[in-house]
């Protein structure tokens, strides 16, 4: 019985959780603004490139 109330209390599990789904979050959004970026660029080469 006491080593559930000492599992139950633990909450280091918890917190290793919260930041894994924190640097999930910031990886999606890192991820979506670099396909935003990277076509925007290819865009901007192509255009240079058909300047030239």
């Amino acid at each position: 019985m006491k080593v559930l109330t000492r599992l139950l209390a633990d909450e280091s599990g918890v917190t290793a959780i919260e930041y894994s789904l924190i640097a999930a979050l910031i990886a999606v959004a890192a991820i979506g603004s670099f396909t935003l970026i990277g076509t925007d660029l290819s865009s901007t080469f192509s255009t240079i490139a058909g300047k030239v």
